[in-house]
């Protein structure tokens, strides 16, 4: 049905920046949410960020001030604007999209190291 294509991911120093895109392919008649969230190895999953339809935005504690989530509807892409990065920031970052169902990304690494 649909595909979650990510993308952005890497390696940086500490104090580093990065932004993750996520692009929707297939047919979308309407949009509940995106969001981004990460896994940390040995931890659970945890939501980092998610905008609405409405636009309204949610932010992890931890990422606050830091994080900056965006969209583009006319292009079905959410995205993840990384600002001073810290060390425990690195995890595998999943896109995540509400329509109908819930659809989730491959994933993409992020690592924040010296």
């Amino acid at each position: 049905q649909l595909q979650l294509v990510e993308s952005g991911g890497g390696e940086v120093q500490p104090g580093g920046s990065l932004r993750l895109s996520c692009a929707a392919s297939g047919r979308i008649f309407s949009v509940n949410l995106m969001g981004w969230y990460r896994q940390a190895p040995g931890k659970q999953r945890e939501m980092a960020a998610t905008i609405t339809s409405g636009g309204l935005t949610n932010y992890a504690d931890s990422v606050k001030g830091r994080f900056t989530i965006s969209r583009d509807n006319a292009k079905n892409t959410v995205y993840l604007q990384m600002n001073s990065l810290k060390p425990e920031d690195t995890a595998v970052y999943y896109c995540r999209l509400i329509t109908d169902r819930d659809y989730w990304g491959q994933g993409t690494q992020v690592t924040v190291s010296s």
